[in-house]
């Protein structure tokens, strides 16, 4: 009989932003290159928006690139969000077998580590897989990350759900951290997030808002 993992259900299996912390690996523009389940700006916006929506809530987040002397410097717009911190430069192809990622997550305390990068099939699922074999609850974002080909991407996420990885995207990602809208200090600022980088949601909450006279909020 097939067990059930309780663990992965519940209210205390969503995330907030005092229990999660952010890895963004490898949004560098060798790994755009080869890049071929998704178009690129679809990927920018996307971890730009996961980016930003990490900042707004304080959830720890670390930037990190595979020899970026040859692969290039982290996406500029990844960047920016971030302008005081330096990337996180390794040579291991797996982030979680460079001891500063760990380091890093283990000094947060916490236990739900939330993963994108290229390429899925390699930069997220090694250390997608690796953290949650040590214990870690592990939450890949689909929609922020990409691989070589379509079916590169998707056996990937097969293979991280059989580790027991949870797939998401940045929209649920921004979602679980809100989860109140009456929490108006992060939901006007996160809003403006949507506006910018939720497509035809961003587009339809712009017209609401005109309809209704409401003011737009603005970086």
């Amino acid at each position: 009989m097939a067990t059930f993992d309780t663990s992965k259900a519940g209210l205390d299996a969503l995330l907030t932003p005092q229990n999660c912390v952010l890895i963004l690996i490898d949004h560098q523009p060798y790994q755009f290159a080869g890049l071929h389940s998704h178009d690129s700006v679809t990927i920018i916006n996307n971890v730009v928006g996961l980016a930003k929506t990490a900042k707004l809530f304080n959830v720890p987040t670390l930037l990190t690139t595979v020899i970026e002397e040859n692969g290039g410097l982290i996406l500029k717009q990844l960047q920016d969000v971030f302008p005081e911190q330096k990337p996180l430069n390794r040579t291991f192809i797996n982030t979680w077998e460079d001891e500063r990622a760990v380091e890093w997550v283990k000094a947060t305390g916490r236990k739900k580590v939330v993963i994108a990068g290229l390429w899925t099939e390699i930069c997220v699922a090694m250390p997608a897989i690796q953290a949650a074999g040590e214990g870690y609850e592990v939450y890949a974002v689909t929609d922020a990350s990409g691989g070589v080909s379509v079916e590169a991407h998707t056996m990937a996420i097969h293979r991280m759900i059989q580790a027991g990885v949870s797939p998401i995207t940045w929209g649920i990602f921004s979602a679980e951290l809100q989860r109140d809208w009456a929490r108006a200090e992060t939901a006007i600022p996160l809003a403006d997030i949507i506006i910018n980088h939720y497509g035809n949601v961003g587009t339809s909450f712009l017209w609401e808002q005109q309809l209704l006279n409401t003011p737009i909020p603005s970086e």
